[in-house]
Parts: structure tokens; C-alpha cells; sequence
């Protein structure tokens, strides 16, 4: 069956690392057709996109040989894994490659430093080279192994409108590039490795995908390809019922829905983001997660299949802070609601959660602790009339405060759910700040203080045998 299967982070971040990579890469091609898509190479003491983020910022800021500091390193890192993992051969033909990419990047290092100014369309480029030079570095690897494979720029594939650092990607042109190119690949048995996080417009010129881009340059080319499956590596065996650091009895869900993947990624599991899996969610195409480093394992199958029982996991938001807006006056108060959010959303402020008692006399929103303090500047400005004459008595904050969220499918329509996350938090003596559920049933959240954050998790993970 034709997979797509992409490796980011850990997975790519040193030839041992690699070296799991390919071997996967190998013992799946046996069976089947295999595209292949890579993060950028991140050691623990150098993180690419970082570095190289960062050496743009410094160009902007005067420093036009901040990227010829930084090149020599980055070449290094890729050489050194090289020379573990490929011919020499292999090697021969791989550093004058890396070596122009960069020394493109220095250039243009010293043009945006003379004009003082980083646009983000000069920044997609600094930011998308980490994954060109990596797909070169693992093609290479592939090949030392004996398999054929071909490095590809995803500029190449997936056609994107011109939002630089957050492009869309435009699906009907990225499906006859991404084919064109891809498929005679495949034909031949040649593993094409992609790079992900980057495209390009109709017009050729280099974008990033933004938050979750690798893993959307994954999700993309699964949809288009039409492929079986699309399999996610990371350096876990799946997903897990809870946080294991704050759980250590977790273990691994062998099945999500698409709807248990979306409501654990937005409260903090280390899922995937709906975003960049939403491609594959629209076309019903199965997705993986599996643990580079224990490829034995099975790991976790999303798909489109509510599965039975009634809480999956427990999940939680840590560094938030709860806003309450309240006051008797408020009580009929026309459009005060959409006044609020309105307020919160033109200072960028991210809404977590949202609750309001049925009497209109109050409503919580929960935002990011970081975020906080302008959202309040924000909504004491907006409601400063209605703060005066008292139809609105108070925006309060409490600043350390944790969202705990408990998922599963299967809660819908199960009578005492509730009740018993309730009892398991009552039996430790942990108050309930605040709650909301939403009408589909698939989560119930709740906010504690920041101290009882891991106990609240704990003691509902217990309560339901997770």
C-alpha cells in the first residue's frame, strides 16, 4: 500500500538517530510504496530552524555575518552525521551541495543587513533551509543503505498562497505537482524524501507552512497521494492516556477518533495538531503514531471510528489564567458577550475556555498566563462605560491556574460522567474553579489552581482505570 510517513525532531537529530530512520525506511519499502518526509536536523546542542531563525533577526539587526558564523556549524553537523552514515562517495557529492545552500544564506545575510530590515518572505528562506539540507543528508544516507532515494524540495509539490510564515496550501495545484512528481518516483521504486515545512507560491518563491509545518507537509501529501495510511514518528510509543511524567501508570491508546485526537492536541497532549492533519481527517485516511526507537510497537491508530468506553484521557494546560468578567448589571446587557471576546481577540490573546452562568451575571474566559495582563488592559478599556455606571462591577484575574481536560468519544449520552470526575477531585480535596462542556460531549473541562494541577490529573486518571 502507498504510506506517507514523516520524521521530525528527535527522530533526525543525530546519525544514530538516522540510522533508526533508515531502517525503517528499508523494512517498510519491502511492502510497500513509501514517501518519506523530514523536520530539520536538531542536535541537543544545536536546533537548526532555531539557529538559523536566529541569524536572520541578528542580519536584520546589523550583524550581516551572522549567518557566516553559523553555516560552518551547521555544515559540520550535517558532514559528521554524513561521514557515520553515507559513502564516501555519497559524502563527495554532498558537501558542495550543502556548502551552496548556505553560502546563499550568508549572502543574503549581508543584504538584509545592509537594509536593515528582515521581510517574512526573506525569513521563510533562513527558516525553510534546515529541512532542504537534511532531505539531502538522509537521501544520501538511504542510498549507502541500497535503497534508491531521491531528496525533493517540497517548493516543488505543494503550491501555497503568499501569507509568508503561515501559507496555505492551495490543494487542487499541490495535487497535479505533488503527482507529477511524485508518481513516476514511485513507479521506478525510488523514495522520494520530501522536505516538509516549506512550499512555494504559483509564482516559485519559498514559503513556510507555520506552526506544525513538517507534520502538515505530511498531512498534505498523504491527502493528495491518496495514500493508505500516513505514519507520524516521533520518539514516543503512541498516545498516551495521560502525561507520564505526571502519570507514570499511563499507557499507550491503541485507538482515537479524529475527534479525540482534536480535543486532546488543543488541550496539551502531544498529538498531532488538527490543523496539519486536516487534510487526511476530510479525506477518512487512517494516521499512525509510532515510536522511531521501538518500530515494533504498534503505537496509536487515528481514524474516523468512535471507539467504546467513556473517558480516553486526561489531558491539561498548564501557565493559563482564568478572567471573570461579572456584575448583576450585566443581566440583559445587549452584545456584552461579543464586547468581550472582540476585546480579548484584538490583542492576540488565545480564549482556552469559555463559561457563563445561565443568569448572564458573569462570564469566564481562560486565556495563557503570558497573554493575560493585555487581555484585562483590553476589556477594562472596552467595558469602561459600563464599569462606571456599574452595569459591569468587575474584571478579575486569577493568575496560576490549570485547564484540565477529560476526552473520549464514548462519554456521549453516558449518564454520571460527570459526577464521577466531580467525586474522584472531591475525594482529594481539590475545588473546581470553573466548568465547560461542550454540547458534542467528547470533553469535560475544568479549571483548578496551578497547584493541584498534577493531583487533579492524577486522581481522575485513577477514578476512570485509565
Amino acid at each position: 500500500m502507498r504510506i506517507v510517513m514523516k520524521f521530525g525532531g528527535t527522530s533526525v537529530g543525530s546519525a544514530d538517530a538516522i540510522r533508526h530512520v533508515a531502517r525503517i525506511v528499508a523494512d517498510s519499502h519491502r511492502e510497500h510504496e513509501v514517501v518519506v518526509v523530514v523536520s530539520a536536523m536538531n542536535a541537543p546542542d544545536l536546533r537548526t530552524t532555531d539557529t538559523l531563525i536566529a541569524a536572520a533577526k541578528a542580519a536584520a539587526a546589523g550583524n550581516g555575518e551572522a549567518t557566516g558564523d553559523v553555516a560552518p556549524r551547521l555544515l559540520d553537523l550535517h558532514l559528521q552525521a554524513a561521514a557515520e552514515l553515507a559513502t564516501p562517495e555519497e559524502c563527495a557529492a554532498l558537501e558542495p551541495e550543502l556548502r551552496a545552500m548556505l553560502a546563499y544564506l550568508s549572502n543574503l545575510s549581508h543584504s538584509i543587513a545592509v537594509l536593515g530590515e528582515l521581510t517574512p518572505r526573506a525569513l521563510d528562506l533562513f527558516s525553510g533551509l534546515g529541512e532542504r539540507l537534511n532531505a539531502r543528508l538522509i537521501a544520501a544516507a538511504l542510498r549507502s543503505a541500497g535503497l534508491a532515494a531521491e531528496a525533493v524540495d517540497a517548493t516543488r509539490l505543494i503550491v501555497t498562497d503568499e501569507h509568508y510564515g503561515s501559507a496555505a496550501p492551495l490543494m487542487d495545484e499541490t495535487r497535479a505537482t505533488s503527482r507529477a512528481v511524485l508518481e513516476p518516483m514511485l513507479a521506478q521504486k525510488i523514495v522520494p524524501v520530501v522536505t516538509g515545512f516549506i512550499g512555494a507560491t504559483k509564482a516559485g518563491v519559498p514559503t513556510t507552512l507555520g506552526r506544525g509545518g513538517s507534520d502538515y507537509t505530511c498531512g498534505i501529501l498523504g491527502a493528495v497521494l491518496e495514500a493508505k495510511e500516513v505514519w507520524f514518528w516521533k520518539e514516543v510509543d503512541g498516545v498516551l492516556t495521560a502525561n507520564p511524567k505526571v502519570v507514570p501508570e499511563a499507557r499507550t491508546l491503541p485507538r482515537l477518533s479524529y475527534n479525540e485526537m482534536g480535543e486532546m492536541a488543543y488541550y496539551g497532549a502531544n498529538v498531532l495538531h488538527p490543523k496539519t492533519v486536516r487534510p487526511l481527517v476530510q479525506a477518512k485516511i487512517p494516521i499512525r503514531i509510532r515510536n522511531t526507537f521501538n518500530p515494533a510497537h504498534p503505537g496509536t491508530i487515528i481514524n474516523g471510528t468512535d471507539m467504546p468506553g467513556t473517558a480516553r484521557a486526561v489531558t491539561a494546560i498548564n501557565d493559563a489564567s482564568l478572567i471573570t468578567v461579572g456584575g448583576p448589571g450585566m443581566l440583559g446587557l445587549t452584545g456584552v458577550a461579543a464586547r468581550i471576546f472582540g476585546a480579548v481577540a484584538r490583542v492576540g490573546a488565545n480564549t482556552l475556555l469559555i463559561t457563563q452562568a445561565s443568569s448572564e451575571q458573569s462570564v469566564c474566559l481562560a486565556v495563557p498566563r503570558a497573554e493575560a495582563a493585555a487581555a484585562v488592559t483590553a476589556l477594562r478599556a472596552e467595558l469602561a462605560a459600563d464599569l462606571s455606571s456599574h452595569n459591569v462591577e468587575h474584571v478579575e484575574v486569577l493568575d496560576q491556574v490549570v485547564i484540565i481536560a477529560v476526552v473520549g468519544s464514548g462519554m456521549r449520552g453516558t449518564p454520571g460522567i460527570a459526577g464521577r470526575v466531580f467525586g474522584a477531585l472531591g475525594n482529594v480535596g481539590i475545588n473546581i474553579i470553573a466548568i465547560a462542556q461542550g454540547s458534542t460531549e467528547n470533553n469535560i473541562s475544568l479549571v483548578v489552581a496551578a497547584s493541584d494541577g498534577d493531583d487533579a490529573v492524577r486522581a481522575i486518571h485513577h477514578s476512570f482505570d485509565l
